[in-house]
């Protein structure tokens, strides 16, 4: 039997694909609501007889000195329900002493194996469990209570851990040797309370109990409320007659199908969650991964993923493979404009901040037994992300996951065709298609829309297309993590003070980047303008200005910036449906009118709105590479094109009166002839890898990108396919490539 989590539509798939395969299928784990005693060995009876959880238990779990005692007391005097403390009720009756006078005794190995033994004697329902800061550390008692509980973690500060161990007058705890200090201490617990949690409650300095109660309640209400975080296509309309309306997608399913099957883009049917001020403030001195952690932790339910697997997923993406420890740091330029720079992963650019965990995400989401293949369109930048993120997956992944990208085989960099075919693994390919990015992108969604080829494929080997662009909200998810990561590092860094607003400027096309900062807005940063910047292809920047997108006579140019040479803006879909009132009718007709007639017109009150929040303005070829120039003669840094585009649109709108962050997409190295012209380096007839190397003697900021460096010196000539703009040929393509991948594995 096949066993899923969530996914009614998996069901289907899986259906077509193993059509005599029985299947069960659950939304997630149910929580009975019967009623139970539970005895200790003491004898006490510990009886609930509260119905939020029925017969299972609520499990406090964090550091001494978290307030778990004094919040179960509080949750338990509220449900009416049985407060254990594991310390005063379970350890110190079984022992006949006090806890501090037993880790005296026998020693730090000892305690936890005696403190072990004593909570698997526990058998309790219905109850609050306040555990003792050194219970994660011992895996048998967890799981034993794991089996018949929610673990709620009190992620307190540290800050107030340690005043509160001081008042407490508690110097040692368990574990810590002479030498250790307390901060280390705590620190390193943190590794043994992430592998058992199923629910954080991130609290706020200074929080009361009765707040942290609160906040636990709310915790528990979410993680048992799986229908309560659904995704809705853009275009959704809801009929007249109910029984005909198509049912939410749960998160997996979004991520899953991509691409909603009426043309739209799944959005959340709900707000994004939001941040107080103090969870924000409690994040200034956390790591990207810390914040990464709380903020997603935040937008995946975890009967998607649970939060344990969530963090595994986050630490794999965000590791070693980042030449940057804090994967996404903040630079000050000069005077008000700061560099977010988004280039330090495999492929160096801003994709992998969210290809590198999105393939993870879709692993963990998808069937076990179906094949997908992941179709994706570049413009330069995301096929060489795509084909790295999905090459880091486990053996198993990657025997039923297949990528495609499918690029402007003359419409980007030299570089960045040399990237995208050099990142062909046996399970990813790259097809050059003579034509433009809009092309390609026009070409997947419809090819996803076309349901007798999907149909096909599903039938005849028994695989289903799905998306890495970011129409697909895994893709586009991660991204708000370092618009948010940025305010707070201004914070840390002394430059701003929470609360005070701040501008971002970022080169937009496809409207996935700038889309993710109104997001972290949304979550709680305090972003006063979003600034889009353009190229040559300022498409985007016009419907700004007017209201009107219009792509008649309008022919897309090549330029020095390639991956925003986009005329089609996918992502701006998902904001005019925020800012309509998610009015999925409206949507339809707009952008079924821009497909016929290429053309759409927004009416004045929703310019007015767009204006309130967007400035927009475009920059020439000319004015790109003198900033380039400028830039790096006057603060010995160099900026890729991209960059160069915003930093001029930046110069030229913003009132200067707040910070203003510039998103730095890509490292400089990646469009070395381009820089080389700007520089006014006269040797450009160079290998890609000497020019590489000779920017990189330059000594300027940011330093060379060894990656880059490694990857273009070890490369050879790779073949790839190239094909016409047709969309039959391109099926024949995809059919071929599916067909040799995925029934190899039956021969």
């Amino acid at each position: 039997m096949l066993n899923f989590a969530r996914c009614q539509p998996l069901k289907q798939i899986t259906q077509k694909c193993f059509p005599s395969a029985p299947v069960k299928v659950w939304a997630h784990t149910q929580l009975s609501l019967s009623r139970a005693c539970a005895h200790a060995d003491s004898g006490k009876s510990w009886h609930s007889t509260h119905s939020l959880v029925g017969d299972k238990n609520i499990i406090l779990m964090g550091p001494p000195g978290a307030g778990k005692t004094t919040v179960g007391r509080i949750i338990g005097h509220r449900l009416g329900c049985c407060a254990i403390d594991v310390d005063d009720d379970i350890l110190e009756k079984a022992w006949n002493m006090s806890v501090s006078e037993k880790l005296r005794d026998v020693g730090n190995e000892r305690f936890l194996e005696e403190e072990g033994k004593a909570v698997l004697n526990l058998s309790a329902s219905g109850s609050v469990i306040s555990l003792s800061g050194s219970n994660p550390m011992h895996d048998a008692s967890m799981w034993h209570l794991k089996k018949n509980g929610i673990v709620v973690y009190l992620d307190v500060p540290l800050v107030d851990i340690i005043s509160r161990l001081k008042s407490m007058k508690m110097d040692r705890i368990v574990g810590q040797n002479s030498g250790t200090s307390m901060r280390d201490l705590l620190k390193h617990r943190r590794l043994f309370y992430k592998k058992w949690y199923d629910a954080r409650v991130f609290c706020e300095s200074g929080a009361s109990a009765e707040e942290v109660a609160d906040k636990v309640l709310d915790a528990v209400r979410r993680y048992q409320d799986v229908d309560s975080e659904t995704f809705i296509s853009t275009r959704h309309v809801c009929p007249k007659d109910h029984d005909k309306r198509l049912p939410p997608k749960y998160f997996s399913e979004a991520v899953v199908e991509g691409l909603a099957s009426d043309g739209g883009l799944f959005v959340p049917e709900k707000q994004f969650p939001k941040l107080s001020c103090g969870e924000w403030k409690s994040l200034i001195g956390a790591t990207y991964i810390e914040r990464a952690q709380i903020l997603l932790e935040r937008c995946i339910h975890p009967a998607d993923i649970p939060a344990t697997k969530l963090g595994e997923m986050i630490e794999t993406a965000y590791g070693d493979n980042f030449a940057c420890s804090k994967i996404a740091p903040v630079r000050h330029l000069s005077g008000n404009q700061f560099i977010l720079e988004l280039f330090y992963g495999p492929t160096g650019s801003f994709k992998d901040l969210s290809l590198q965990l999105m393939p993870h995400i879709f692993a963990y989401c998808i069937p076990p037994s179906c094949n997908y293949v992941i179709l994706v369109a570049t413009s330069g930048d995301t096929g060489s992300a795509v084909l790295d993120g999905f090459s880091h997956l486990n053996k198993n992944d990657k025997e039923r996951i297949a990528v495609v990208t499918l690029f402007p085989e003359n419409g980007v960099s030299e570089f960045q065709k040399a990237q995208i075919v050099g990142s062909q693994r046996e399970n990813g390919w790259a097809i050059g298609v003579r034509s433009d990015f809009d092309f390609c992108q026009t070409a997947v969604k419809k090819i996803f829309n076309d349901s007798d080829f999907t149909g096909f494929l599903t039938v005849e080997y028994g695989t289903t297309l799905s998306s890495a662009n970011s129409i697909n909200w895994a893709r586009l998810l991660p991204q708000v993590v370092y618009h948010a990561s940025a305010y707070l590092d201004l914070v840390s860094q002394g430059f701003i003070s929470f609360g005070s607003p701040v501008d971002v400027c970022i080169p937009t096309g496809n409207f996935g980047n700038i889309l993710a900062a109104v997001y972290a807005k949304m979550m709680g940063i305090p972003i006063r303008k979003f600034i889009c910047a353009s190229n040559q292809n300022h498409v985007l920047t016009d419907f700004i200005k007017t209201g009107h997108y219009d792509l008649r006579d309008r022919k897309l140019a090549q330029t020095f910036s390639p991956s925003i040479d986009i005329l089609r803006s996918s992502n701006l879909e998902r904001h005019l449906y925020l800012m309509a009132d998610k009015d999925g009718q409206l949507m339809a007709d707009l952008f079924n009118q821009l497909e016929s007639q290429l053309h759409f017109q927004i009416e004045k009150m929703l310019v007015e709105k767009l204006q309130q929040d967007f400035v927009a303005d475009w920059c020439s070829e000319g004015e790109c590479l003198e900033a380039i120039s400028t830039t790096y003669n006057t603060s010995g840094y160099i900026l890729d094109p991209h960059t160069a585009i915003a930093k001029v649109v930046a110069d030229r709108t913003q009132d200067k009166t707040c910070p203003v962050i510039i998103s730095s997409t890509a490292h400089y190295s990646k469009f070395a002839p381009a820089i080389m012209q700007a520089l006014k380096i006269k040797d450009l007839n160079q290998t890609s890898s000497s020019q590489l190397y000779l920017l990189g003697s330059y000594n300027a900021l940011p330093p060379p990108h060894e990656a880059l460096l490694e990857r273009m010196k070890r490369q050879g000539k790779v073949d790839y396919q190239v094909c016409a703009a047709d969309m039959n040929v391109l099926k024949s393509h995809m059919e071929k490539l599916i067909q040799n991948w995925f029934l190899r594995k039956t021969e």
